[in-house]
């Protein structure tokens, strides 16, 4: 009881300094909010927050209809601002980009879990932007992700090799590609060939709780930043244990295969990668190794579950679509054939196929509603005021659904981008805005063509057939900061018997190598 009273006093104190700050902040300006839900006395719109578990970005796009293309809402005196026009991310986070290319402070997230150690979650200072200048080096341009074609073509043959034996380990299949792509990229590491990899499956776990931990208004803590300091035996501090773990395996994820290509290299056996790269040029300070080290997390953290998600989603589509499947590989047969795969120099000559990549990513988008920037000053809109210190949400889902956009844009239709007016190119609105914009979208666009065209040219993807009924595709979609498709099922199997030999020839050309688990286990046991 008494340990009650004592944090119902100490929220109450906390909740009057959040309202005591916005009250000076509005004072301060005689424009309005942008529109939203009405307020409730003292935790304001708290129970207009997106439900856990419940999508976000269909939650904030209802607001279009109600209050317009921007909307806010407010909870202990934080503001979260809704934007529901991509004109308007454009305008804000293009054009006023000084003000609006920061992170907010995400208490449990950010500081509790670790995240604001990563390029997305890091503020903008001096440190990120030595974050994106060691990206650009490596993997920012068309010519830089030109170096890792190779690796990728092998990798992609790999899969399909696996789908080939294990059709039915799709997903997982899906998993290992993106984790065998962007390990070797970022540090040299070579997974387990045909079982699970435990540094794939440890990044899965990790990504999973940042999709958790980083949704604006999911953890009151954000909100009441005070709570972290209170002792865990009070009611409702549960999330401090959570946080706790969730650091552990995020540190893990960072430390082990950043020793391990330091220990690689020490015996002259490390393979090229990202870490390596950069390690290499020698004298460097402890703060310079400290962002070699969290941006090889955050390639592997951002190309993997991008691409992951993006090809789940294609399968899918192609599930649910089987006349676009169908006109896809007429067109790979007609310009390719069916004597080898095709490359990256065939995208020119593959635009149907190349619109199926665009749509995915439009389709679905990985991160519905990006990251949210914050307003580092004060600033006003069409005559709405936006705070210093306001969230800012982009809802890139509803910009990819918009239909002043996208004709019928809940269909995947890939010829929306091959009419006589193509509609807007999705990757201008799903890899971010201004100074956020993903900084490895080069890599991920080159490699999400390359797994379409292929698993198209070597693959029949249909719908799986049970004691004669045909089983239908679940179109549905998990909430979070990265969403995947609901599991489903595909039936998915060579073309023809050349087919499965030209996915064969990879066993011969490129057998698979031993993989570096074993040498992260020593790794691992050096650092405790």
């Amino acid at each position: 009881m008494h340990e009650t009273i004592i944090l119902i006093a100490v929220l109450g104190l906390g909740v009057l300094m959040a309202y005591v700050t916005v009250a000076a902040s509005r004072r301060r300006s005689s424009l309005p909010l942008p529109p939203g839900p009405k307020p409730k006395p003292i935790i304001g719109n708290l129970r207009d927050l997106p439900p856990r578990e419940k999508q976000e970005w269909i939650h904030w796009a209802k607001h279009k209809e109600l209050y317009g293309p921007i909307s806010s809402v407010t909870t202990f005196g934080q503001t979260l601002i809704i934007l529901n026009d991509q004109s308007i991310a454009f305008e804000l986070f293009e054009k006023r980009s000084a003000i609006y290319s920061s992170r907010p402070r995400f208490v449990f997230g950010g500081e509790m879990v670790g995240w604001q150690n990563t390029l997305i979650g890091h503020p903008y200072t001096d440190r990120f932007r030595a974050y994106r200048k060691n990206f650009h080096a490596i993997i920012g341009t068309k010519a830089a992700v030109s170096r890792f074609s190779d690796l990728q073509d092998v990798e992609m043959r790999r899969f399909l090799l696996r789908v080939l034996e294990e059709p039915g380990k799709l997903l997982q299949h899906v998993q290992t590609v993106a984790g065998a792509i962007i390990l070797k990229i970022s540090h040299g590491y070579t997974i387990e060939p045909r079982d699970r990899d435990p540094l794939v499956q440890l990044a899965d776990e990790v990504l999973e709780h940042f999709s958790q931990s980083s949704i604006a208004g999911a953890w009151l803590v954000d909100t009441l930043p005070f709570l972290r300091y209170l002792p865990e035996w009070l009611p409702g501090m549960n999330f401090k244990r959570t946080a706790a773990l969730w650091r552990q395996s995020l540190t893990e994820l960072v430390e082990k295969p950043f020793a391990f290509v330091k220990q690689q290299m020490a015996a002259g056996t490390n393979a090229p990668s990202y870490a390596s790269a950069l390690l290499e040029k020698g004298n460097l300070s402890s703060e310079e190794e400290d962002i070699i080290k969290w941006t090889s997390q955050s390639l592997y953290a951002g190309g993997s579950e991008t691409t992951v998600a993006s090809l789940q989603v294609f399968f899918l589509a192609m599930t649910a679509y089987p006349d676009v499947q169908r006109k896809a590989q007429e067109e790979i047969d007609r310009v390719v054939g069916n004597d080898r795969l095709p490359g990256i120099g065939d995208r020119e000559n593959l635009p149907y196929v190349d619109a199926i990549a665009k749509e995915v990513l439009r389709w679905h988008p990985v991160g519905p509603l990006g990251f949210p920037h914050l307003s580092t000053e004060e600033d006003n809109y069409e005559g709405y005021f936006i705070p210093k210190g306001s969230i800012v949400i982009p809802n890139i889902w509803l910009f990819t659904h918009d239909p002043k956009n996208y004709h019928d844009p809940m269909t995947f239709k890939p010829e929306r981008f091959l009419c006589g007016e193509p509609e807007m190119d999705p990757r201008s609105l799903i890899f971010g805005f201004g100074r956020r914009v993903c900084a490895g979208r080069e890599l991920v666009d080159v490699t999400m063509f390359l797994l379409v065209a292929q698993s198209l040219a070597a693959f029949n993807i249909n719908k799986p057939v049970e004691n004669g009924k045909v089983i239908e595709p679940a179109v549905a979609f998990s909430a979070g900061t990265l969403s995947h498709p609901v599991a489903f099922r595909s039936d998915v199997r060579p073309r023809n018997e050349k087919a499965a030999g030209l996915i064969k020839e990879v066993e011969v050309e490129h057998p698979f190598t031993p993989s570096d688990a074993k040498s992260l286990e020593k790794v691992k046991a050096s650092l405790l």
